[in-house]
């Protein structure tokens, strides 16, 4: 018999509607149960891609002796992490302070007013490598309830005040003084061998890449430390490209790698890492990056894309063996050498294992290989080869059983989507990228964009499903992500229709995430009342709402010059002082924004006829790092960056800025590119 949750939106809910364990869904029904049953609440967080969230659902919730327990002593909520960010931060950081670490599947056990009392992440079903099996720990904290109910909820109220205490944060100018010393620190923690920073799990470090690449062209840099931020982030493209991490046959990445030299992943493959990456390998400039940034986006548009426009939000890293058998994490990604013989035949079979490094032994588990490629062929016939090879080997792989897919639509992850596409189809000159951008903006005006009815703001919905919108409100990094794909798509298209919706979204997320000390609240101030509001500029495997919002505040600047947008964004930027001095890693998307407002940020228009010139100075001018540009025929009513810029002798133009402040316009494009790091 289906619970609760065979009503639900999510994708992930939808996995457990068929478990014994009676869940609920996060609400006050649930607490109100509790209460009227006078048992504790089991909040379990986690989401429809996550690994070990299967096999604790496996283990333990499909089982029924366990399930049982938790119905008689507990009141069951299932949360999912993407659908409500918020629910998941405040419990995830209760988690933190309780345990010292955090992670998916995560298990709370609350009071009735939601108060924490006991965090945990996975737990198996039987006593295992120290851990207690899950129905010991449901059996101490429900006899803990009953015979010290006064103590656990006094333990849950001081923990709810500790989580509640709000830190006003102190504000200090990001000044090319404390962007070096980051570029230092960042240094510091780099892998020189694998690249990446730190040591295994490896996670892409996108928006740290992103600033090195900006900090080394600003000019602000002593010549060695801009070699060396040029050094690292090479060096890491580099090694994720050819790991396997990377879809060396289908193009995306996976979520993390579980080793320092990114060769086994953790291979679910999330929307938000991949729209990311298509913008990053795209706005490198080489031959591999435009390859990674092509591969990437066409299997977001494969395998990702709806049928209403937008992007799923994840793959599963979990599929069949073989169809009717069992399920394994990695199963249609890995490789042994018999199945590329089998695939290829003797000979390219060989070569294949050889070139992508698929050895007897086996590279990940039971003799099987993840597919690497460290050093791609040069010579064209095995340039030729190589590309048949994937052909095949694509074409076998899809006979096996795939991944399953979480299609529902989350906003912030499809605004990273449209900014990464835009980026890569002006760069390549592939408008079909931009297209595919604009297909998803389309869907977010129409199904999650709610207009304000007399003179209110418009309002933002997080989630959607085969066209229909979820009821959860969205938070900031909804607001600052899909404000800044929208920037993204009216840079590309020169419509001010993106501009207007863009600076609808920023002028409400303002007005309603704001914090007195000039950052930003992740939630809105009319949101569902957790006990506590969550706050955190910390950027983790997407950009945080801040740096999001931050970013969206300097180009809408640019666009429409006007100064509030500036000022908000100063404003903000000086409270992230602290989080880049100690954790310059979790800051990069706000480090990649404060480099860009060092030098303005540059503000590009390129007017004339669309062809070959106008292309070339849009092309250097996005080779700009930082750069806000754009490009028209001529003038456009209600972009103010385009307001009375012309062609300049029939010839196009680019027009060089900084604060509206224009240099004079421009015919060659290598006198554009002369302005990279011109003060």
């Amino acid at each position: 018999m289906a619970n609760r949750l065979a009503n639900a939106t999510s994708p992930y809910l939808l996995q457990h509607a068929d478990n014994p364990v009676d869940w609920w869904e996060w609400g006050p029904e649930a607490f109100a149960e509790a209460r009227h049953r006078n048992v504790p609440v089991l909040v379990s967080v986690g989401y429809a891609a996550c690994h070990w969230c299967h096999v604790m659902a496996h283990e333990s919730f499909e089982d029924g002796a366990t399930a049982a327990l938790m119905n008689e002593r507990f009141v069951n909520i299932k949360v999912d992490r993407e659908e409500r960010p918020d629910v998941d931060a405040v419990y995830m950081q209760a988690t933190t302070a309780l345990t010292g670490n955090g992670g998916w599947p995560m298990t709370v056990v609350v009071d009735h007013d939601g108060a924490p009392f006991f965090a945990g992440t996975y737990f198996p079903d039987q006593p295992r490598h120290g851990q207690p099996a899950f129905t010991q720990v449901l059996t101490a904290l429900s006899q803990a309830w009953a015979d010290r109910g006064e103590d656990v909820r006094a333990t849950a109220g001081k923990v709810a005040e500790h989580l509640a205490r709000e830190v006003e944060l102190p504000s200090y100018p990001l000044d090319a003084e404390r962007l070096t010393a980051a570029v230092g620190r960042l240094a510091s923690d780099f892998d020189p061998m694998a690249g990446g920073f730190g040591d295994a799990p490896k996670f892409p470090p996108t928006m740290v890449l992103e600033f090195l690449r900006r900090i080394a062209e600003a000019g602000v840099l002593p010549d060695q430390q801009a070699r060396q931020a040029r050094h690292m982030l090479a060096r890491t493209t580099a090694a994720m490209a050819g790991g396997g991490i990377y879809d060396q046959l289908g193009g995306g990445f996976a979520r993390y790698a579980v080793d320092r030299g990114w060769v086994v992943p953790h291979f679910e493959k999330m929307l938000y890492d991949n729209a990311q990456l298509i913008g990053l390998y795209a706005r490198l400039g080489t031959e591999q990056g435009d390859r990674v940034a092509t591969e990437t986006a066409d299997f977001l548009l494969r395998e990702l894309r709806t049928r209403e426009g937008g992007f799923a939000s994840a793959l599963d890293a979990d599929s069949l063996v073989a169809p009717g058998g069992e399920s394994r994490e990695g199963a249609f990604y890995a490789w042994t050498p018999v199945q590329l013989v089998a695939a290829l035949g003797e000979e390219r079979g060989r070569w294949a294992a050889e070139l992508f490094s698929v050895t007897e032994a086996g590279t990940f588990e039971e003799g099987m290989s993840t597919l690497q490629l460290r050093h791609a062929p040069t010579e064209p016939r095995d340039v030729r080869r190589l590309r048949e090879v994937r052909a095949r080997l694509l074409d076998a792989r899809e006979q096996r059983p795939r991944p399953a897919r979480d299609d529902k639509v989350v906003a912030a992850w499809n605004g990273l989507a449209i900014s990464g596409l835009c980026d890569l189809g002006r760069r390549t000159g592939r408008p079909e990228y931009v297209d595919a951008a604009r297909a998803a903006a389309e869907l977010l005006v129409r199904v999650h964009l709610v207009p304000g009815d007399g003179g209110e703001a418009v309002r933002l919905l997080r989630v959607s499903r085969d066209g229909v919108a979820g009821a959860h409100a969205g938070v900031l990094e909804d607001y600052g992500c899909v404000a800044s794909g929208f920037l993204a798509l009216a840079q590309a298209t020169a419509d001010p229709r993106w501009l207007r919706h863009a600076t609808d979204l920023i002028d409400a997320a303002v007005a309603a995430f704001a914090a007195p000390d000039g950052g930003f609240h992740d939630t809105a101030a009319d949101a569902e009342a957790l006990i506590a509001r969550p706050r955190d500029p910390g950027d983790n495997a997407s950009p945080s709402g801040f740096s999001s919002l931050v970013h969206a505040l300097l180009d809408a600047h640019a666009l429409t010059g006007e100064g509030r947008y500036r000022d908000v964004a100063e404003a903000a930027l000086a409270t992230a002082a602290v989080l880049v001095d100690k954790a310059p890693r979790f800051a990069g998307w706000t480090l990649a924004a404060a480099t860009a407002a060092l030098d303005g940020p540059l503000e590009v228009a390129v007017v004339g006829a669309p062809g070959e010139e106008r292309d070339a100075l849009e092309a250097a001018a996005l080779g700009l790092p930082g750069a806000v540009v754009v490009a028209a025929a001529g003038p456009v009513p209600g972009i103010a960056l385009l307001e009375g810029r012309e062609p300049v002798g029939g010839r196009p133009a680019a027009y060089v800025c900084r604060g509206q402040v224009c240099e004079r316009p421009v015919t060659e494009p290598d006198l554009v590119a002369a302005r990279r790091t011109a003060q």
